[in-house]
């Protein structure tokens, strides 16, 4: 049993994935461990592999986009509810371009701060 040797009462199952990538024609194998309270009973390896690569999309999606490329991070603004203002106009942006077939979100921020008044066309406002 899981739980005799990890101290933590609620552990089900443990997972490892190797993950193989290359980049710039050099190979590295990456092994990555998680733990779960869900039996095999409710989750198979395929199903947790399902649930660990739906985290990792989030992740490069939303948090990594937020935090790179809106500079999340670095903000200074850390006081009232300013953060969380920034924070659903950030995600507004974001689902915006998205829903505008938009893939690469630096690219898009990057083309329509050169050319704002393509942005306010695409938004519908006169650009005068």
């Amino acid at each position: 049993m899981l739980n005799d040797h990890l101290d933590w009462s609620g552990v089900r199952q443990v997972c490892r994935i190797v993950r193989t990538t290359e980049r710039k024609g050099k190979t590295s194998t990456e092994v990555h461990y998680a733990i779960t309270s869900v039996g095999r009973d409710r989750a198979d390896a395929e199903r947790l592999m399902g649930w660990w690569r739906g985290h990792w999309k989030i992740e490069n999606q939303v948090h990594w986009v937020r935090d790179e490329t809106f500079g999340e991070d670095r903000s200074r603004v850390r006081s009232g509810a300013a953060p969380q203002v920034l924070a659903g106009v950030r995600n507004l942006v974001m689902n915006w371009l998205r829903s505008h077939g938009t893939e690469n979100i630096t690219k898009a921020l990057r083309e329509n701060a050169w050319n704002p008044q393509r942005l306010f066309a695409t938004l519908g406002k006169p650009n005068n």
